[in-house]
């Protein structure tokens, strides 16, 4: 059992051996030595210094931005680059359209609507709205296809129907 117990003791010695403070005293110093000197010059910028002078931007080399949400990815066709709305009928959302018109043409009918801008707008049936469509016009209704932007729901495309008039639709 002595023999054993010698043999871990050797062991242990020799491991604590490579730790030793005398073991990282022979190691050379030389990394810690250039770098205040390089510091020490004017105009170089510091070793230390983790931002560089001229800002921060981010490099995503084919990775996805963390900072873009995920729930709305994929779903920003009408939008640009900026984030902006477009101008016109493209940038006017199904919520935010008033039909105020109908109106008989050689191809069907075609709606006078008016957005949020108090602007009228004609329409015809197949014409895209920032987050819908218009899916066909009647004499007195229109009926659109808005886009759902709910992850959870299963419906991706809801139908709304605008009246021209409130009062004889419900009778």
């Amino acid at each position: 059992m002595t023999r054993r117990f010698q043999t871990i003791a050797a062991v242990i010695i020799a491991g604590l051996g490579a730790t030793a403070p005398g073991a990282a005293a022979q190691t050379p110093a030389a990394p810690a030595a250039t770098a205040p000197a390089a510091a020490a010059q004017p105009g170089a910028p510091a070793a230390t210094d983790p931002v560089p002078q001229g800002g921060y931007s981010y490099d995503p080399a084919g990775r996805r931005d963390p900072f873009v949400s995920l729930v709305r990815r994929g779903n920003d066709n009408a939008k640009n680059e900026t984030g902006v709305r477009p101008t016109g009928i493209g940038g006017i959302t199904v919520e935010e359209l008033t039909l105020r018109g109908t109106m008989k043409s050689r191809e069907g009918y075609v709606a006078l609507v008016q957005g949020p801008d108090l602007k009228t707008y004609m329409v015809k049936s197949g014409d895209r709205l920032y987050d819908g469509a218009i899916r066909s016009i009647t004499n007195n209704a229109m009926v659109l296809m808005q886009e759902v932007n709910d992850p959870l729901s299963l419906d991706k495309q809801r139908e709304v129907r605008k009246v021209l008039r409130q009062a004889e639709e419900v009778k």
